[in-house]
């Protein structure tokens, strides 16, 4: 069975990676918006037969969640023997708990819907907190990745005397494994969260390692204000302007700005095009 790669518009630099690492084809979509705001989508390249990737990021998803489910349908439409979603970021992994009457489960809801649609879904680092694992809430074939030794590769490569500081204790064992593949001391913050874009941050005592460079780490970057918040420390206890390095660069509203502000670099892997896209996660998403 041939494989064939489809991006959807934005996804095209990943996906023709990924196709030239398999020795497939990469396809196109068209996608365009009717005068009334719907979406229209053709299948530009041919599908039966073929095992299709369709490759997506789902970052910002609302915008795009018609279309990608109208490719997947259609590729099906066309006969297409199988149908998967590469989505180097998945959407929707946070609310995965009624805290208040009346919420919507999103995971729940949001992997529903990619099941009744795909045959097959990867991804890298999603946002579980409750979950063990995406099998839990998907009904099709999984598979995650992890870009933790992207990130301590990264560090080891391009910065002197590291010291690697996580987000907080729930990402020790994340951070330790990011930091002993670096070859780096580690520590974590304590962060109070008081709201989507209100955190607090206390650090350890960091006077036995202020000649250190700070490598502030995480997973996804949406609101930036753990990240800022920790640079903010940093620098008042008398460190050099961090770096700053994350999986998925999300960075809502001015929050990039802010934090370039504070730091030295910031740098993301490409699993959501960004500026700061440095560290190429094509070799993770190839086929197993």
């Amino acid at each position: 069975m041939t494989r064939l790669y489809l991006p959807m518009p934005g996804n095209e630099t990943i996906a023709r990676a990924l196709a030239l690492s398999a020795g497939a084809e990469l396809g196109a979509i068209e996608t365009r918006r009717f005068p009334d705001g719907e979406a229209y989508v053709r299948l530009l390249s041919a599908v039966e037969g073929r095992e299709v990737e369709i490759v997506c990021t789902l970052a910002r998803p609302d915008e795009q969640f018609l279309s990608l489910i109208f490719a997947a349908e259609t590729a099906r439409e066309m006969g297409a023997a199988r149908v998967n979603l590469i989505a180097p970021y998945l959407a929707y992994m946070r609310q995965d708990k009624r805290f208040k009457d009346g919420e919507a489960i999103s995971s729940m809801h949001f992997a529903r819907l990619l099941s009744r649609s795909f045959d097959g879904l990867i991804t890298i680092d999603p946002h579980l907190h409750r979950r063990r694992d995406l099998g839990e809430i998907f009904t099709i074939a999984t598979r995650v990745e992890h870009a933790a030794p992207l990130l301590a590769d990264w560090i080891k490569d391009n910065v002197s005397d590291p010291l690697v500081v996580g987000p907080d204790a729930e990402s020790e064992q994340w951070v330790a494994a990011v930091a002993g593949r670096a070859g780096a001391p580690h520590i974590v913050s304590n962060k109070t969260r008081r709201g989507d874009r209100d955190v607090s941050i206390d650090l350890p005592d960091l006077s036995a390692l202020r000649a250190r460079r700070a490598v502030l780490v995480d997973d996804i970057v949406s609101s930036g204000r753990t990240m800022i918040e920790t640079a903010r420390k940093l620098s008042a206890a008398g460190m050099a302007k961090p770096v700053c390095v994350a999986v998925h660069a999300l960075f809502a509203d001015q929050s990039y700005a802010e934090l370039l502000s504070l730091c030295e670099r910031v740098v993301s892997t490409d699993t959501v095009p960004h500026a700061s896209n440095a560290i190429s996660v094509a070799a993770l998403l190839a086929p197993a």
